[in-house]
Formats: C-alpha cells, structure tokens, sequence
C-alpha cells in the first residue's frame, strides 16, 4: 500500500509540475511542434500511470473543462470534465484491489499549434494484488486536444471497439497484435 500511496502522490506531483512548467515568461515558452509532441508523449505517461494508481484527480487534470468523451461502454456521451470525473471514480472503485495497466501502441499524432490529434490503440490489463495479469482488452482512442497555457488537454476523447458481423459482440483483442 505504502508504494501505491508514493505513486499515487508521484503522480500528483508530476502533473502538479508539468502544468507548472507551462506558466513560464512567454520567452521561455515553447509552442514548437517537437515541444507539443514532447506534451503528447508526457501525457500518455500521465494517463497510465494515474490509471495504475486508481488517482481520478491526477487522471482528470488531463482533460479539458470542456471535455465530451464518447467511451465505449454503456453511456453515450459524458459532457465536462465534472461528470467524467464521476465516472472514472466509479471505473476506479469497481477495480476493487485490482489494478489497471494501461499501454499504447500504433500511436499516430497529427500536431498544431492549438489544436491536436492523436489516436492509439490502448490496452487495459487487470493486475491481481500478486502483480498476475488477469485479463486484458483493446479499445481504439482517439483524443482531440486543445493547447491552452500551453499545455494540450484532451476536448474530445473518443473510445471503440469493432463489432463482429455475425454475433454483433464487440471484438476486444487485435488478431494476431494480443
């Protein structure tokens, strides 16, 4: 528990100083491309480990006010980071002591200056107390991000799974990817 606690303030912490380092002089800003790509690759970082640490604050401070998430399970849309955050506490209880891994593979961004793209496909995997994986599954995410302050926040998050012809049942794994 003492080692969640430490990650679960590390990450605090780490989203604490990356917001706090976008609010430099404006001759110190960077709003290059390299610089925004930088912010992109931080926040896959952030998001899976606020995941891992089940830290719904660390998670939100990812999204803009603004955000509507289109997610793949059960709600058609959620609208604002306030009533996100109440769904995400609600995915993060329903782990009970199971935690969740989070990786990103194929990622592809399409980046601007205010306004960027990114899309993945993103692997959720159940991890026992004993550190055992469980079970995993796949959804496709596509974010659409906003740079304020510089700094981009995901304004659109977009989550899928194909659906098979036949059985119309969501297909959860990549053939052939894992």
């Amino acid at each position: 528990m003492l080692v969640a606690r430490v990650l679960c303030h590390g990450i605090q912490l780490a989203v604490h100083c990356y917001i706090a380092s976008c609010h430099c002089a404006p001759e110190q800003r960077g709003n290059s491309v390299s610089d925004i790509e930088k912010s992109l690759e931080q926040i896959l970082e952030l998001y899976k480990a606020a995941v891992l640490a089940k830290d719904a604050q660390a998670f939100i401070r990812l999204y803009d006010p603004a955000v509507r998430v289109f997610d793949t399970w059960g709600i058609w849309s959620y609208e604002g980071a306030e009533v996100w955050q109440r769904a995400v506490e609600g995915w993060f209880t329903s782990l009970g002591t199971e935690r969740c891994k989070v990786g990103f593979a194929d990622v592809k961004m399409s980046i601007g200056k205010e306004f960027s793209i990114l899309s993945a496909i993103v692997t959720y995997a159940a991890i026992a107390p004993s550190g055992e994986t469980l079970r995993s599954m796949q959804n496709r995410i596509s974010w659409g991000l906003k740079t304020s302050g510089h700094m981009p926040r995901i304004l659109h998050e977009h989550t899928s799974a194909p659906v098979g012809f036949e059985d119309m049942k969501a297909i959860l794994q990549r053939p052939g990817k894992g």
